[in-house]
Parts: structure tokens; C-alpha cells; sequence
């Protein structure tokens, strides 16, 4: 049964009717990847950044001794990374400079960390048995706008690659997703949302935590969108997909958050 409500700035949709909608309106980057484990919000595995790499800083700030993390349980060839190799291979990718000076979404010291991937073995290592487990871990600096990239080799513990790129934009993470919420929910764009998550439960819109929510990548298109929006692309800008926990969706499909500047906007209406 399609649910009516009065129109705000949101609308609370059936789920077939967003999800068509949402496949042909989202738009998102999309990197390749091997399967390992990621935050985004999407379905699909992690992400892998693309295109020419640069160097970044590796060394730890000076006075500053990082331990190098417990091993725990190994996987061994293409097997996917285990638990103990994620939580390790995250610590060694985000020591050193990158975490004093990086940034996370929500303006917290450190990079916002987006995905973890086995990497590809080398070219000389392809078919080697013993050729060591690599892992490339994704994150996300929103100091500077910059997607950083560290390839870690699992056997020696050590960050072999460092790549740095600007106007990349992976799918966001869940962290990313509930960031854009948030922000909307507190910004008079989101009195729509808020009204529309009213009539649909009774209740008050007051933390991203009471919606289910899908995001995508929004990139500028010349005339497309307000002036505000115009460097997306560059900023990290998500449109958010809503749901009502258990209930009906909320269309937000207008309205786009840059995590970069922290500032909703809608979409200008052709």
C-alpha cells in the first residue's frame, strides 16, 4: 500500500518507488577493488582509488614511538583478510604524520578511514605461493580534501606505498552517511525530514541513529545545482537515500551535504 503524507521537503516514498528512483539519480564513484572489508553504505565491497598516485607522508612525528600491533590470526594467499589483519593493517596504515595532521568527517584528529582490500600481488609475484599478503587501506583526509591510499605489507608490518589523490570520491562509509544525516537534521533544510518523520511515526527526528540510511557521491554539473554546490567533486558531497527505522522511506533526493564545508543544499529544480 503507497503511503500519502503532505509534501515538505521530503517524502516519504514506497521502497520500490525510491529504489528505482535511486539507482537512476545517485551518482557515485566506484573503484576497483579486491573483496575485503569496508565501511561504505552501499552493498559492495571496498574501494580501491585510481589514476596517478602521489607520495605522502610515512614517518612518524619525532618523539613519537609507534608499537607495532599483535599479529593475531593470519590468512595465507587470496584468503580474505581476517579480523586480527584488518585491525592491524588499519593501526600501521594510519600511524605516523597522517594521523596528527589528517582530519575525519566529523572534525576529529585522524583521517576518516574508508575501506580495507587485499591488494594485488606484484607483477614478479603473480604466480609465487609464498608471495606476501598486502593490504591497500583507504582513507579519507578532510584537512586538505585528499584521498590517501597506503599499501601495507602484512608479512613485514611496513607501509611500502603512499598514494594521494584529489578529486576521487569513493562511495561514502556508514560514518559518512550518518555525518551527512546529522548535519541535515540540524539545518533548516531538514525541517522536511524532521516533518515528514513526524507523520510517518509520531515521533521526533533527532539523530541519524533512527533512520536507515543510503548514500552517494554527488558531483558537480555545470548549471546543475546552486552555486553552493559547486565545488562537489572536489569536496566530499553525499545525497542521502532515508528510511524510517522499520517504516516507510523519506525522500531526500533534492537535498546534497557537503562533509567538507558542513552545509546542506537542494538541488535546483529543472
Amino acid at each position: 500500500m503507497r503511503e500519502t503524507v503532505h509534501r515538505h521537503l521530503g517524502k516519504v516514498l514506497t521502497g520500490a518507488a525510491l529504489a528505482a528512483a535511486a539507482t537512476a539519480a545517485m551518482v557515485a564513484v566506484t573503484l576497483p577493488g579486491t573483496a575485503g572489508a569496508d565501511d561504505s553504505g552501499g552493498a559492495g565491497g571496498g574501494t580501491r582509488a585510481a589514476g596517478q598516485a602521489g607520495q605522502g607522508p610515512d614517518d612518524a612525528p619525532p618523539g613519537v614511538v609507534e608499537q607495532p600491533p599483535a599479529e593475531g590470526e593470519q590468512g595465507t594467499g587470496r584468503d580474505p583478510l581476517t579480523g586480527d589483519e584488518l585491525k592491524r593493517v588499519e593501526k600501521i596504515a594510519v600511524a605516523g604524520q597522517l594521523s596528527v595532521t589528517g582530519q575525519d568527517v566529523d572534525g576529529g584528529r585522524g583521517p576518516q578511514r574508508l575501506s580495507v582490500d587485499l591488494a594485488e600481488p606484484e607483477a614478479a609475484e603473480a604466480d609465487d605461493p609464498d608471495a606476501p599478503r598486502r593490504a591497500d587501506v583507504t582513507f579519507y583526509d578532510y584537512r586538505t580534501d585528499t584521498l590517501v591510499t597506503r599499501t601495507v605489507n602484512l608479512r613485514t608490518g611496513k607501509v611500502e606505498r603512499t598514494g594521494t589523490q584529489r578529486g576521487v570520491q569513493p562511495p561514502p562509509s556508514r560514518a559518512e552517511n550518518a555525518e551527512a544525516a546529522r548535519i541535515l537534521i540540524a539545518a533548516p533544510l531538514g525541517a522536511g525530514l524532521k516533518a515528514d518523520y513526524r507523520d510517518a511515526t509520531g515521533g521526533e527526528l533527532t539523530s541519524p541513529d533512527q533512520l536507515e540510511l543510503t548514500g552517494g557521491i554527488y558531483q558537480a554539473a555545470p548549471g546543475a545545482q546552486p552555486a553552493v554546490l559547486d565545488d562537489c567533486g572536489v569536496h566530499r558531497c553525499v545525497r542521502l537515500f532515508s528510511k524510517v527505522r522499520n517504516g516507510p522511506w523519506i525522500d531526500t533526493r533534492d537535498l546534497v551535504i557537503d562533509l567538507s564545508t558542513r552545509k546542506a543544499a537542494a538541488l535546483d529544480r529543472g
